[in-house]
């Protein structure tokens, strides 16, 4: 069955959906999907300005008594007083730039959410990624939303259901906005897999509400 939602999309529930513009529930959760939320020449300059302005830093986590690099570059930004604690770090949120703030002046409207951080993660080629998490931090609280945005090279981005193993795929384009709502971060792990295709880079933002 589907239905309208406020912004004139489908609504629809599947099980094993194909991604597409607006709200999409699944078992245990629901994600609303925008592939051209931003213009392309939008697109172009925020990831330019993103590249060239945001501190960008290689973070590390002990692994089996070892220091091992992640790989991709982060960032987080945010208002002064909400650090981030994951994979065995802490990070203390940089000033928000004026993009950054642009940018998040344009996804609350439509995620009904006053952000007050975002995790930037920097995937420099095919061979940066990160693994199957979900972002379920006693500081984001119950059900959080996550809002994630799009610039650069087109990647796989994979949901599995913590119990049932169900996957999914959304492919995010350049510009790209995906909602993650309900109680998705409790239920479905999402990864960012490697691959051996000659990409581009690409910027990925994950705002957030950090509840202390």
């Amino acid at each position: 069955m589907e239905n309208i939602d406020l912004f004139g999309n489908i609504v629809s529930t599947v099980s094993n959906p194909k991604a597409k513009s607006g709200l999409t529930k699944i078992e245990n959760g629901e994600y609303l999907f925008y592939p051209d939320f931003f213009t392309k020449s939008e697109s172009d300059i925020y990831l330019q300005k993103l590249k060239s302005d945001i501190e960008w830093k290689q973070e590390s986590m002990n692994m089996y008594g070892k220091q091992v690099a992640f790989p991709r570059l982060t960032a987080w930004y945010g208002d002064n007083d909400k650090p981030y604690s994951f994979s065995g770090i802490t990070l203390a949120p940089k000033i928000w730039t004026k993009e950054l703030v642009d940018i998040k002046e344009k996804i609350e409207p439509i995620s009904k959410v006053r952000f007050n951080s975002v995790l930037l993660n920097r995937y420099r080629s095919g061979n940066d990624s990160i693994s199957w998490h979900t972002d379920a931090e006693k500081e984001l609280g119950r059900n959080p939303i996550i809002v994630s945005v799009n610039f650069g090279a087109t990647r796989k981005f994979q949901l599995r259901h913590i119990k049932t193993k169900e996957k999914l795929e959304i492919e995010l384009t350049h510009g790209s906005l995906l909602i993650m709502q309900s109680e998705l971060q409790h239920f479905w792990q999402h990864q960012v897999p490697k691959t051996s295709q000659n990409v581009a880079e690409r910027i990925n933002l994950t705002f957030r509400v950090i509840k202390l």
